[in-house]
């Protein structure tokens, strides 16, 4: 809040090297691969959605494409799909997960671009950088594509949690409680699973 935020959230909505690798103060600091860092969260989404090498699996906001990229490693034959509104994120990916990725934004159709069918639609960390009328595109299109779909956002139960979101996010569009995401998400025919960040 007091190292000149905004010119700094302005830099960081920008996705560019400097939100990934540049300086921390305009993002991540330097977003690196670390091997076997995502591997356990791979294991946990192939148990829980019963994922296979027949399956199909989407990342909406995608990044770097890490954790797809573990999925790859454990399930070599399954179709994985990323995407991400950053042409940062998306060269600096994992060279083996690249040709699997597209630049474009969640908040866009997914129709000529994707399949209509996935066996699993993820979207972590990214809904909550999306305006509201994009959000409820966004969510639509995932709730069509997906057979089983999980998301995680970021939100506050407290003036206190609030807060620390304020001065934490950079990219954030939607500061809302649960029970606001709760709303959007059952407004938007949402059927899927989901959690919430809080900064406490």
């Amino acid at each position: 809040m007091v190292d000149d935020k905004v010119h700094c959230m302005e830099k960081a909505r920008e996705y560019g090297f400097d939100y990934w690798d540049g300086d921390r103060r305009y993002g991540y600091g330097g977003y690196r691969y670390i091997p076997g860092y995502w591997k356990p969260l791979a294991e946990k989404l192939i148990e829980r959605y019963g994922l296979t090498n027949d399956s199909r699996v989407l990342d909406v906001g995608c990044g770097k494409a890490h954790l797809l990229y573990e999925l790859k490693q454990l399930l070599p034959g399954a179709f994985v799909r990323g995407f991400d509104v950053s042409a940062h994120g998306i060269s600096e990916a994992p060279e083996a997960i690249r040709p699997y990725l597209y630049q474009r934004g969640a908040e866009e159709r997914m129709t000529h671009v994707l399949p209509d069918s996935f066996d699993l639609v993820l979207a972590m960390g990214s809904l909550h950088n999306l305006k509201n009328w994009e959000r409820d595109i966004a969510l639509k299109e995932i709730e069509r594509v997906g057979k089983q779909k999980y998301l995680w956002v970021e939100s506050y139960r407290n003036a206190q949690e609030q807060f620390n979101l304020q001065c934490w996010a950079l990219t954030c569009w939607a500061f809302q409680t649960d029970e606001e995401w709760i709303w959007e998400l059952n407004r938007a025919g949402y059927t899927g699973d989901y959690e919430f960040v809080y900064f406490t």
